[in-house]
């Protein structure tokens, strides 16, 4: 199963990719405790990439690819931004940064998924999640 779809930078525009996930999810049959791992991964990072990586310009695009093969989904989110270094952003769970605003997305990508990895440039995420089905 393989799908891709790209989106214009609105926040508006996490409902289409909520329901090529419900869709995916279905057709490949996961489990419903899994479902809300993949689910909230992914829309923080279209979310991260509307919002920091195409800093909410309309005219650049999201990138989203969802693909189930060899009984891993994996779910890409690419923006056109310029990137940036996962390692630099603080850990929101320290005290210093416990009432932080923002960076509990990466965190919680990287705990909700099974491997988390980044591009080169630091505009696109992919996330993998195994063992997933029902």
């Amino acid at each position: 199963m393989y799908k891709k779809i790209s989106i214009e930078s609105k926040v508006g525009n996490l409902r289409v990719v909520e329901n090529a996930i419900d869709e995916a999810t279905t057709v490949i049959g996961i489990s419903q405790d899994n479902y809300g791992k993949i689910m909230v991964s992914a829309m923080e990072a279209v979310n991260n990439a509307i919002l920091h990586g195409n800093k909410s310009n309309p005219k650049k695009m999201v990138d989203i690819v969802i693909d189930y093969k060899s009984k891993e989904l994996l779910i890409s989110v690419t923006d056109e931004g310029s990137g940036f270094r996962p390692e630099t952003v603080p850990d929101p769970t320290t005290p210093e940064n416990i009432e932080a605003l923002n960076g509990r997305g990466i965190y919680l990508m990287s705990h909700l998924a099974d491997k988390i990895e980044y591009n080169k440039k630091g505009n696109s995420v992919t996330m993998i999640f195994k063992n997933i089905l029902s």
